[in-house]
């Protein structure tokens, strides 16, 4: 490797230090104990590193192809990581999936847990979890006097978080976590005494949020043009045409309702509606799981086969990534995600469930897709083989760079990819694969709808409010009407695009500029295109924005 490598090799070990909590979630060791400085302070350091290295990045020439990648997919990461902190949206970010708060909490689930060594570490960061929020506090009151502060609903809905997630009778997250910990003594009453501070400091900060931050928030949650360009461009790794896009979400969802209701046709008969097919579906005891662990062995199992069938047929499956681990996360927040191996493959790439308070019937067909999204070909695929290839990228590339464009669209493509070779051929699968991808096509509408406040088009393919301006509860409709989602599942969702704009359409638009990718390669390589060439030498690129992307593939 050169000196770009060295480079961006440098700067995750000067990064690790940092973001303790970030170093854990990739799997760096010797960081377990220690939590990310949430302070001014903090994000300032990281925000120092990231201009010192753009500007090395600036001055050195790549000696290969593979350097030429590995420096333009850093300075499109890291040029729009300093764009978002100079426009204050780093720091002031507080909304239902992403902040400083989730990013210190859910880390104790990727933890090791046995031997003393493991536990003595996750009660360090349990007693240091009430200092980590304070200066988070700091955080967020320095933001808001310069004007960056999220929406009131935003502050309002996380508190709720910061209820359920302390509430004895709700996920009791921190107690929780040490009941299930082996510890005697002095460890086990640090432990103890850690689980009591970092509740009564998630409880606080739950109250900073309603009775502080939230008469400061934003009345208003559409984060207009300005910002939300910034932010797709972010999560895509690709500037789009906002308007087009929108457009061609009206167009794509109606292209795949109108697919459901030819599938609905073959599960339940001629003229059959889609909601017959899914009422079909769902009451059928073959479909059906009882229980969230026997709905996780299911999920395993599943994983595991598509694993073993796909390796050597479609794909070359790494051996490490011959693993993967199907969870049940410690909370309820109603999220579906995955979560990367470690460095040294110790700790296995994981899907997980945070299953809604209440819910213990789960519907098989609604998920097969959902299980090759999380799991092979989709982002465990994806994320193993960029773990893997230590011979072809950097460290920078292989840990930190992961952009939702480039890893939700090949997620979603992934989706779809499994229909073409064979996987979805029974109905009721195929129309769970539809009705995810309709889902995500209708996010891309309400989503831009919302954040630009577009004008709803008079002559949109539903009949949908034509000329009214979208607003949260004309989103709301929307999502109910052509999501069949449960209602505490939807809300969380509707809360999680108001709150993160820009994210939500990556996966959709993501799988668009994949296909358009491929498309691409076709037409270069003529009779010469070999699709399994195609993912093995795309993937071999790491996580890396879209239209770096782009630029690499054309010139392979």
């Amino acid at each position: 490797m050169g000196r770009i490598d060295d480079i961006a090799n440098r700067y995750v070990a000067d990064w690790a230090p940092l973001n303790p909590t970030g170093a854990t979630y990739v799997g760096i060791d010797g960081y377990d104990d220690q939590l990310v400085d949430l302070s001014p302070n903090g994000f300032a350091a990281q925000a120092e590193l990231t201009r010192r290295t753009l500007a090395e990045l600036d001055v050195t020439e790549p000696d290969t192809e593979s350097e030429r990648i590995a420096k333009e997919a850093m300075q499109e990461r890291l040029g729009l990581d300093l764009a978002r902190y100079d426009a204050g949206e780093t720091a002031s970010e507080v909304n239902v999936i992403a902040s400083g708060l989730h990013e210190i909490r859910s880390v104790f689930d990727l933890m090791p847990t046995e031997g003393e060594a493991a536990v003595a570490n996750i009660a360090a960061r349990l007693n240091r979890f009430a200092g980590a929020l304070e200066g988070y506090k700091t955080t967020l009151r320095t933001s808001a006097d310069a004007g960056h502060v999220s929406s009131q609903a935003q502050l309002i809905e996380v508190a709720k978080q910061c209820d359920i997630w302390t509430d004895p009778a709700g996920d009791n997250f921190f107690h929780g976590l040490v009941e299930r910990l082996t510890a005697d003594g002095a460890l086990g009453a640090e432990l103890r005494k850690g689980a009591a501070a970092a509740t009564a400091a998630t409880a606080q900060f739950g109250t900073f949020l309603r009775e502080e931050m939230a008469p400061r928030g934003r009345e208003k949650q559409a984060a207009g043009r300005e910002r939300y360009q910034l932010a797709s461009q972010y999560f895509l790794g690709a500037r789009i045409d906002l308007d087009e896009t929108y457009a061609w979400g009206f167009a794509e969802l109606a292209r795949l309702e109108a697919e459901m209701r030819t599938v609905a046709a073959r599960i339940v008969g001629p003229g059959a509606s889609v909601d017959d097919a899914v009422a079909a579906l769902d009451a059928d005891p073959a479909r059906k799981i009882q229980g969230k662990d026997a709905f996780r062995d299911w999920m395993q199992a599943l994983a595991d086969k598509a694993i073993e069938e796909l390796h050597g047929t479609h794909f070359d499956i790494p051996e490490q990534v011959r693993r993967i681990e199907c969870c049940l996360a410690p909370t309820s927040d109603g999220a579906i995600y995955y979560t990367g191996p470690s460095e040294d493959f110790s700790r296995p790439g994981r899907m997980w469930w945070a299953v809604p308070q209440g819910i213990t019937d789960f519907s098989t067909w609604r998920e097969v897709t959902t299980v090759y999204h999380e799991g092979a070909p989709g982002h465990h695929l994806q994320v193993g083989q960029t773990a893997v290839r230590a011979e072809l990228l950097n460290r920078w590339q292989r840990l930190l760079c992961w952009v939702s464009g480039h890893g939700e669209g090949w997620a979603l493509y992934s989706e779809r990819l499994m229909d073409d070779l064979g996987y979805l051929a029974d109905p009721g699968d195929k129309l769970g694969m539809l009705d995810a991808q309709a889902f995500r096509a209708a996010r891309v509408i309400v989503d831009i709808g919302m954040h630009l406040e577009l004008e709803i088009p008079r002559d949109n393919p539903f009949g949908f409010h034509p000329g009214e301006r979208w607003t949260p509860e004309l989103g709301w409709e929307f999502l109910r009407a052509h999501c069949r989602v449960p209602d505490e599942n939807l809300r969380f969702e509707l809360n999680r695009y108001l709150g993160w704009p820009g994210q939500a359409p990556a996966y959709k638009v993501g799988e668009r500029i994949w296909l358009q990718a491929r498309d691409d390669a076709k037409a270069r390589k003529g009779a010469d295109f070999d699709l399994r060439v195609f993912h093995r030498d795309a993937l071999n690129l790491g996580s890396i924005g879209l239209d770096p992307l782009k630029a690499a593939l054309d010139r392979l």
